[in-house]
C-alpha cells in the first residue's frame, strides 16, 4: 500500500510540475521589438520637448510672456514634467504657431500671441498640478 501510495504521489508530482518545465515561453511580441516600440517612444517625447522648447526661445514668445507677466523659464523647466497626452497636445500646438509665426503671419497677431499665452498657461498650470 505505501508502494502504490509513492509511486502515485511521484506521478502526480511528475504530472503537475511537467507541463510548466516543458512549456516553451511564448511572447506575444518579441524583445527586439518591445525595445523599438521604447525608443521610439522615447524618441517622440523627446522630440516633442525640443519642439516646445524651441518655441518657447523664440523672441516673439518671451515678448508676450514678459508682456503678460508670464515667465518663460518656469514655462521651460515644466516642459520636463510634461507627459503622455499633454505632451503630445502642446507640442502640436508649439509647432502650429512656430510655422506661424515662421511663414511670417503678422496679419494673424492676435491669433498667435492667443497661442502663445495659451500655451503657455497650459505648461504652468500642467506643471502646478503634478
Amino acid at each position: 500500500m505505501r508502494i502504490v501510495r509513492r509511486i502515485l504521489g511521484t506521478t502526480l508530482a511528475l504530472l503537475l510540475c511537467a507541463p510548466s518545465a516543458w512549456a516553451q515561453q511564448t511572447h506575444v511580441i518579441h524583445q527586439s521589438a518591445l525595445d523599438q516600440a521604447v525608443q521610439q517612444r522615447v524618441s517622440q517625447d523627446q522630440a516633442d520637448r525640443d519642439a516646445i522648447r524651441s518655441f518657447l526661445h523664440r523672441s516673439e514668445v518671451t515678448e508676450v510672456a514678459t508682456k503678460a507677466g508670464l515667465s518663460v523659464q518656469k514655462a521651460e523647466a515644466a516642459v520636463s514634467t510634461l507627459q503622455g497626452d499633454d505632451l503630445r497636445q502642446i507640442a502640436a500646438q508649439a509647432r502650429t504657431a512656430d510655422q506661424q509665426l515662421a511663414g511670417g503671419a503678422t496679419t494673424v497677431v492676435i491669433t498667435t500671441t492667443t497661442i502663445i499665452i495659451i500655451l503657455l498657461v497650459v505648461i504652468l498650470i500642467v506643471a502646478i498640478a503634478k
